[in-house]
């Protein structure tokens, strides 16, 4: 068994194709539960305007889904591109990550239904929590390991966690706001990040 655990999970570009996969299916299936207005329901023009004003707020959720989910797969793949080797624990953490990553879907579709309930926010802030500590579990076990290529600039390793760590602060930030005004508050806070962390716009330093 020993040996056999040695020589496990080694293969880095089928993890990287399996990540592709899950990652494609979850934002797949992101938008299967929203749904074009039912025909009988809508007696003219104005009607489905309204109709599709009604969908906003799930598109809305649907929208910061997919980005969270873009954001994660960058960040996924950005460290399997720093890799040297992979080992039996690494794709163990990794397959844990791609869990959290299915679990995307659920979270979504819940607070897309319940929008005004704190308690489907938590749901899906965990969500993005359980990802972003498991993409941390990752790099740190990888660092630990020594399983990163040789030649990667110093600055990168703290650079990595840093990133996550920020980002986890703002996610947690963005929650907060549900509790002390409303989960619009959040929901519009949290955009705001993923669309910062998608777009990565350039700061002037003073």
């Amino acid at each position: 068994m020993s040996h056999y655990n040695q020589i496990a999970g080694q293969n880095l570009e089928r993890l990287a194709a399996l990540s592709d996969g899950v990652f494609a299916v979850g934002m797949t299936l992101l938008l299967l539960d929203l749904k074009a207005p039912a025909a009988e329901a809508i007696a003219g023009e104005a009607a489905l305007w309204h109709a599709l004003l009604d969908l906003a707020p799930r598109l809305l959720v649907y929208l910061l889904s997919f980005i969270t989910l873009g954001i994660f797969w960058v960040g996924q793949q950005t460290q399997l591109n720093q890799m040297d080797r992979s080992d039996r624990h690494f794709t163990w953490l990794n397959l844990a990550f791609l869990f959290a990553v299915t679990l995307t879907p659920f979270s979504t579709g819940l607070m897309a239904e319940f929008i005004t309930f704190r308690a489907a926010l938590a749901v899906y802030w965990l969500n993005i929590l359980l990802l972003g500590l498991l993409l941390l579990a990752t790099w740190r076990y990888a660092v630990g390991a020594n399983l990163l290529k040789p030649d990667i600039p110093r600055g990168t390793l703290p650079a990595v966690e840093y990133r996550i760590l920020i980002a986890q602060s703002l996610y947690a930030f963005g929650a907060l706001l549900s509790v002390i005004l409303n989960t619009y508050w959040s929901i519009g806070f949290i955009v705001l990040v993923q669309l910062n962390y998608a777009i990565a716009p350039r700061y002037p330093r003073v």
